[in-house]
């Protein structure tokens, strides 16, 4: 009987083997889409206190060659990455994957980025490296069935080193072993646990760097023939079954062949999507179900009694619990992870956008009554993992119910001018419009660049 392949062996051919000319110009334009807003994010993130302390600790150790983006400092590679990472992933604004709960363009765009520059690969080569280490990603994440939540790991980061490390093996010109060695030492990097989140700190803000550093530091290795394990995903203490408790009845419920079935005919990164909210995910069906309510229903918000959710259990630790930290958010991330907060923005505000999570948002009076007065239930008919439901039902004091229940499926991508008015807004406070033309103008024409260095050297420099 023949020996089933590893999941890392398929993994580092289909990285190794495929050409940009074979991946469909959908799947190309929709990566190009993907890399304008991890590169809008890391702008944003620049502004903020968190990107300022990150970047003030890895300048500790040294300056190098590799860029930063929006920042004229230069960083060793690796300090490199793990800063775009953080900024990229800072706002928990980048794109996510709905059935892995996943953010994968915060580790591989900086890690793919970081390599063709040192490497003076072509756009082309670039553009390649990132499409086909994101889509390994997606096929990792959807495998888990985004059940690495419920043990409180983060996925970003703990699949996000597996994405960067086959996109940037794929930059290192590694050998087929050597790529299947560095997904194995890529395990013994993996970290990362969703903490921060209870208690809003700034920890998680680190994970997509970390993820990316890790990437670098395997590749490195396998590079030299330091050796990894080969079962890398189904081995004993591979990732599923040790993230996933092999005893448990997640690790039985993985679907580990998702991985490597349709690998280069069906392409799963085209059902990444882009936020257009600066919120955790979980939080966004409900957004819309309350600007919904707002629109139709002319809500008198001082006639409103109470109002309850019903969402995902899943989701529960994430945007409702600690429930008295969550009524009063307490920091700018503690707002982005505050269902109650989130929904009193969207009835009152009619919006969720940078500027609600700023202090003088979080800390309005009006906003945070309303807040205290959202509740949760855990939903039976849950969409999660394949998609994101969410339920607001809004009980006024005269006795009437009004409710919205609404859901984001990973099919429904954000249209492209949605994308790219995402973007003009995240950079227009750190460069000018034409600045800004001009970087969409490189990205969306990414394959005709000769030299990737000339990206990384152009979203180093501001623009004002």
């Amino acid at each position: 009987m023949t020996k089933p392949r590893l999941i890392s062996d398929q993994l580092a051919e289909f990285v190794l083997a495929a050409r940009l000319d074979r991946i469909p110009a959908e799947v190309q334009h929709w990566c190009k889409l993907l890399m304008l807003d991890a590169i809008g994010n890391a702008y944003a993130s620049s502004r903020y206190d968190f990107a300022q302390r990150a970047l003030a600790a890895l300048q500790g150790f040294g300056e190098g060659d590799a860029c930063v983006i929006g920042c004229g400092t230069r960083l060793a590679l690796r300090d490199a990455v793990m800063m775009n990472g953080t900024l990229i992933h800072g706002l928990d604004y980048d794109d996510t994957y709905l059935p892995g709960a996943t953010h994968l363009g915060a580790s591989c765009f900086p890690t793919a980025l970081a390599l063709a520059a040192q490497r003076n690969t072509s756009g082309a080569d670039f553009l390649a490296a990132y499409a086909l280490g994101m889509e390994a990603g997606t096929r990792l994440g959807n495998a888990s069935k985004g059940a690495f939540l419920k043990g409180g790991f983060h996925p970003t980061s703990l699949l996000g080193i597996f994405a960067s490390t086959l996109a940037a093996g794929r930059l290192s010109q590694l050998t087929h072993a050597q790529l299947v060695m560095a997904q194995g030492i890529a395990l013994s990097w993996v970290s990362g646990n969703m903490q921060p989140t209870q208690e809003g700190t700034w920890a998680k803000r680190l994970h997509a760097g970390i993820a990316g550093a890790g990437a670098i530091n395997a590749v490195a290795m396998a590079k030299n023939d330091f050796t990894g394990p080969f079962e890398v995903y189904e081995g004993r203490y591979g990732l599923y079954p040790c993230f996933l408790g092999a005893s448990g009845t997640l690790a039985a419920e993985a679907d580990l062949p998702f991985i490597t079935r349709d690998l280069g005919v069906h392409w799963e990164l085209l059902r990444i999507s882009v936020k257009l909210f600066p919120a955790c995910y979980q939080s966004h069906a409900f957004m819309n179900a309350a600007l919904e309510l707002r629109a139709q229903e002319a809500i008198d918000i001082d006639a409103i009694e109470s109002i309850n959710t019903l969402i995902a259990e899943t989701a529960v630790a994430l945007v409702c619990e600690p429930l008295a930290a969550k009524h009063k958010p307490h920091n700018s991330y503690a707002a982005s992870f505050s269902l109650p907060y989130a929904v009193a923005c969207c009835l009152i505000r009619g919006r969720f956008g940078l500027e609600e999570t700023e202090e003088a948002a979080y800390t309005d009076p009006a906003l945070l009554k309303l807040a205290q007065k959202v509740n949760y239930e855990i939903d039976p008919n849950s969409g999660f993992p394949k998609y994101r439901s969410g339920e607001v039902i809004v009980r006024m004091r005269d006795g009437r119910e009004l409710r919205r229940r609404k859901n984001i499926l990973p099919e429904d991508r954000a249209p492209e001018a949605d994308v790219l008015r995402k973007f003009r807004d995240n950079t227009c406070y750190v460069m000018t419009p034409e600045r800004a033309s001009s970087v969409i103008d490189m990205i969306l024409n990414v394959e005709s660049v000769s030299n990737a260095k000339s990206i990384a050297q152009a979203l180093t420099a501001s623009g004002k």
